[in-house]
């Protein structure tokens, strides 16, 4: 593997330290064997992204992404899926049906950088894109439904630029589905104190109550689904319920969008 640790952004390194060191567990709730691959190949001790909190969201989170998928590609058997801001993410392999078309899209330099990691396979190709241009979806096939992944993406993004994004999609694509990673206003205001997002540069952008809020910026969608990652968080641990007391309003939730 060629990569070395400058080629990771750092908010890549969160989820990739939590889902290596959670499948590295004998009791593992998902297993990312690349995830793993590449942080042992880091060879850097990683652990500050890795706090209890921060793990638990991203475990939960990898859960509900993973089975809202497969709900919609059961339903949809042949669409075209799309992880736009994919980073070194890899949701084909834990949803493939042998019959979507997907494509990995990020940035150019994220992936070059991706490309030291993964190889194209059959159905599932990587592609220089961005969320705020739709340049690159003209070279998609055509399909009759499609589905957008953006997980840990949006919620870097000011007002405007989410507007642009989802703007963007609804232009590029007739039908669709867009599964979002929203957070609240507490976290836009409160993000230098995250648990694991607090050691890097990042900083958290728009926040909403509701994915209803996005509707005023796309009235083309509507809000099929939102769930917090706190009904996942709850289930494994006395912290994860308490949290989902205490910060009943704050965690991040799955948006799942329509238009």
């Amino acid at each position: 593997m060629e990569l070395t640790f400058g080629d990771v952004q750092e908010t890549a390194l969160i989820p990739l330290a939590i889902k290596a060191s959670e499948t590295a567990r004998s009791n593992a709730r998902i297993i990312d064997l690349k995830a793993k691959e590449i942080i042992d190949a880091l060879g850097v001790d990683v652990s500050k992204y890795d706090p209890f909190l921060s793990h638990e969201g991203v475990v939960a989170r990898t859960i509900l992404y993973r089975n809202e998928l497969k709900r919609l590609i059961s339903k949809y058997p042949d669409a075209l899926c799309i992880n736009l801001g994919c980073g070194f993410d890899d949701k084909f392999l834990q949803v493939d049906n042998g019959k979507i078309t997907w494509f990995d899209v990020d940035l150019p330099d994220q992936i070059e950088k991706r490309r030291k990691v993964y190889s194209d396979r059959d159905r599932c190709t990587m592609l220089d894109g961005s969320a705020l241009d739709g340049e690159w979806t003209r070279k998609l096939p055509k399909r009759d439904m499609t589905i957008v992944v953006m997980e840990g993406v949006l919620e870097y993004f000011s007002k405007d630029q989410v507007k642009t994004c989802i703007n963007m999609l609804c232009d590029s694509f007739e039908h669709g589905y867009l599964l979002a990673e929203l957070h609240s206003p507490f976290l836009e205001k409160n993000g230098s104190h995250h648990d694991a997002v607090k050691h890097t540069n990042a900083s958290f952008g728009w926040g909403t109550k509701s994915g209803r809020e996005y509707l005023d910026l796309e009235p083309r969608m509507s809000l099929v689904s939102e769930t917090s990652y706190n009904e996942e968080m709850k289930k494994y641990s006395l912290r994860g319920k308490l949290f989902a007391i205490v910060g009943k309003n704050i965690n991040n939730r799955l948006a799942v969008f329509k238009w």
